[in-house]
């Protein structure tokens, strides 16, 4: 399945709801919202169908906690001069980081170095706490598309990452979520980004060093992760730090982050 939230221009009034991705279309589901499905609530879409072109899609749901992940493709870290990290490295977005799919971005007065990194992001569909690699798979609900949003200046900067990682609009985050049934390998995946029709980004899940067990096996060693957690994995090469001279996103850019099989996003800067 693919479940998303939307809004429907032709009822200004109403809220977002949850609804089902059927090919080009969805239906509204019976489920008050994305999270409460990935907690249990039985998927019914009596709705009738609309066009996904004719709705506004939101972020599907806001994450209890978003875990990012640095340095976690060898490539990206190799066009940065650093070494692997040993064990994964951790930190935190915030949950008012999110924004819809279309964003958009806003660059804030405090970087000069807003960056993208596009990232498949998981979400947690069962409590996983001390849950070995072998298990982790089981307590994934499904898998995303997320930017994470980066501001370098203060990454390099400030020792903690509350600023560099998030800010408000820094974790756009769609279209839908697809269920892990319909994701045999997350290992398996090509992602790539685009920065104003330029192909920037173009690598492979396989190039991760620490792979979506082994995260959800480390992270829950540390602390309980819960049904609409989210782990956004890291991300390859080709981010604007990594460009001799680096590029930073400036406003007016259009970004496009796509993950082969879960969609893609797309939103300006401002």
């Amino acid at each position: 399945m693919r479940l998303c939230t939307f809004l429907d221009p032709g009822e200004p009034d109403a809220a977002p709801r949850a609804g089902l991705v059927e090919g080009d279309g969805v239906r509204a589901l019976a489920a008050s919202s994305v999270l409460d499905v990935i907690r249990g609530a039985r998927v019914a879409a009596p709705g009738i169908a609309r066009s996904i072109s004719s709705v506004r899609l939101m972020e599907p749901f806001r994450p209890g906690k978003i875990i990012g992940i640095g340095l976690n493709y060898r490539a990206h870290a190799a066009e940065t001069g650093k070494t692997p990290p040993e064990d994964p490295l951790l930190f935190s977005k915030l949950p008012s980081a999110v924004c819809a799919p279309g964003g958009p971005v806003v660059k804030p007065t405090y970087t000069d170095e807003l960056d993208y990194e596009g990232e498949l992001a998981v979400v947690i569909g069962r409590v996983a706490k001390d849950v070995p690699a072998r298990r982790a798979l089981q307590h994934v609900f499904g898998y995303a598309v997320m930017n994470d949003v980066s501001a370098r200046d203060r990454q390099r900067e400030e020792p903690q990452w509350v600023r560099a990682k998030g800010g408000d609009s820094f974790a756009p985050f769609g279209p839908w979520v697809t269920t892990a049934d319909e994701v045999p390998d997350p290992q398996d995946l090509r992602i790539r980004t685009w920065v104003g029709g330029d192909l920037r980004q173009d690598g492979h899940t396989s190039d991760m060093v620490f792979p979506v067990a082994s995260l959800i096996a480390y992270c829950s060693a540390a602390f309980t992760l819960e049904p609409g957690d989210v782990i956004t994995t890291g991300t390859p090469a080709g981010v604007g730090q990594g460009r001799r001279p680096p590029v930073y996103l400036v406003p007016g850019e259009r970004v496009r982050v796509e993950i082969d099989g879960l969609g893609a996003l797309e939103h300006d800067v401002i």
